[in-house]
């Protein structure tokens, strides 16, 4: 018996007499016919004018912005493989026109617009905020490491580029003396041999050294940038492949990556700001993240909350200087509540320490004071407690971890009072409930950015970098609003995106 298969519904290898919309072969509603009333929207004014009446016509940058902000969509970064896209995938070439713009022209928009980028993930937030997405009640700050495009195997220390410059040097002057000798003895005996090798060998101990150079300037620069005045150690590396990558590590692995760090609104998961940082904690990275949501919306949230790592003296002060309601936690971890350390069997931390504005000390959970020991010029402080009673204390093994035996110490600086005022209000039942809700606004955000397949630049350098990450923070935006159109709570109304009315 024959089966009664399905029969294709034309001969698909003989010409039709009248040819169809080959767009008619998506569905009414693929999500490229929303990105592409979305791409309408943007103003790509100040990238245009970078383009010149002379030469052959370029493609519009419109149209590259589009087509990047719907591969990385789409979980597409290669520029090889987005043009293979734009040759294929009806979507793509819908979004593209039907062009196919070459991969060198994707890459070069790609590295060359990192400026338009940052406008485009503004232009992303100011659609949401038309649309009715973002409403700044309660935005919460995270980072992320994100990994560079470079290896831990092109790299070096700081140390073994010193050690290396100078061998190199000794080296350099060696072969040229020999490279000298070598020439006299030969125009001596064979008057017109001169002997290639060692010249060869030169060169390219030459191009080495210069290499070596380059890195250690740009490590110097790099290392008086973020700790100013401070000796360099030795063990401070550096990658040749991008020298503004810093050895960042996370769950126990080390390699070369920036620190991504985005605000992020409760209202709809919009991110209303985003910069690249350098430096492996978030200790310092309140001040440009507020100034990153007061460029991008023209204002501040009421209230915003943080975890543990951005606990500061630096980043406290900023949030007093403004008038936000502030969460951090100040416990290890999420946790901001006291413990019971005697139900609970582990490690001492500082947050356990109780501190006495008045006498400026601690007091430790055996009820043992701590005191103020030194100051440094810079406004560090270390508190430490008596031998005695850290050698008596229960929690002995527990919150002492000196090798030598020495007491239990604590370092802090001038805005510990800011410190116990946070760790005051963080015990209050309705402020951890406003904190709680950080796992359900920012974190989220970071899953969906690494999901949809970016962990790593393509691009290179602090510059590139963050206009790299403009773009990924843009899209995920879009994305957000292309949902909100699809479901039918935000409309196109007069060539604008507004919400819609229900």
């Amino acid at each position: 018996m024959t089966i009664p298969f399905k029969k294709s519904p034309i001969e698909t290898k003989q010409r039709t007499l009248f040819p169809s919309n080959i767009f008619d072969l998506l569905t009414k509603d693929h999500e490229c016919y929303v990105y592409d009333e979305i791409f309408s929207q943007l103003n790509t004014a100040s990238v245009e004018k970078k383009y010149s009446i002379r030469g052959q016509n370029a493609y519009h940058p419109r149209l590259i912005t589009g087509i990047l902000i719907y591969a990385y969509s789409q979980g597409v970064f290669s520029s090889r493989q987005i043009e293979k896209k734009c040759k294929e995938d009806l979507g793509y070439m819908y979004i593209a026109d039907m062009s196919c713009p070459n991969f060198r022209v994707l890459s070069d928009f790609r590295k060359e617009n990192h400026g338009f980028f940052k406008e485009c993930f503004k232009q992303s937030v100011l659609l949401a905020m038309e649309a009715g997405m973002v409403r700044l009640g309660h935005v919460s700050l995270d980072g992320s490491k994100f990994k560079a495009n470079t290896s831990k195997h092109k790299a070096m220390s700081y140390g073994r580029l010193k050690e290396k410059e100078k061998e190199l040097t000794a080296e350099i002057e060696t072969l040229v003396a020999r490279a000298e000798k070598c020439d006299e003895e030969e125009n001596r005996e064979y008057k017109e041999k001169t002997g290639y090798e060692i010249p060869e060998d030169l060169k390219h101990k030459q191009t080495r050294l210069e290499k070596i150079k380059a890195a250690r300037v740009a490590l110097e620069k790099r290392e008086e940038a973020l700790h100013p005045g401070q000796e360099i150690e030795d063990k401070k590396q550096i990658s040749f492949a991008d020298t503004e990558a810093r050895i960042m590590g996370k769950k126990g692995a080390f390699e070369y990556s920036y620190n991504g760090q985005i605000s992020v609104d409760e209202k709809n998961q919009v991110i209303v700001g985003q910069h690249i940082s350098q430096n492996a904690n978030d200790k310092q990275e309140v001040k440009p993240a507020l100034q990153q949501i007061e460029e991008t919306t023209g204002g501040t949230p009421d209230e915003m909350s943080f975890d543990n790592g951005y606990l500061s003296g630096g980043n406290l002060e900023t949030l007093a200087g403004t008038d936000i309601d502030a969460y951090i936690a100040t416990g290890k971890g999420e946790s901001s509540e006291q413990r019971d350390l005697d139900a609970f069997n582990g490690k001492v931390i500082k947050s356990d320490f109780s501190y006495d504005e008045q006498t400026d000390s601690y007091r430790c959970p055996a009820g043992n004071k701590v005191s103020l020991k030194t100051t440094s010029s810079q406004g560090k402080k270390t508190y430490s407690a008596a031998k005695t009673d850290c050698d008596a204390c229960r929690y002995r093994s527990r919150c002492c971890g000196s090798v030598q035996g020495q007491p239990r110490s604590i370092t802090t600086d001038d805005n510990e009072p800011l410190r116990q005022e946070m760790v005051k209000k963080m015990k209050q039942k309705s402020a951890r409930e406003k904190y709680r809700k950080r796992k359900q606004i920012v974190e989220p955000v970071f899953g969906q950015i690494k999901n949809s397949g970016f962990r790593g630049f393509s691009l290179r350098g602090l510059v590139k970098v963050a206009g790299e990450f403009c773009l990924v923070c843009a899209v995920h935006n879009l994305k957000k609003l292309a949902k909100a159109i699809r479901n039918g709570s935000v409309c196109l109304d007069e060539g604008k995106l507004v919400q819609a009315v229900t």
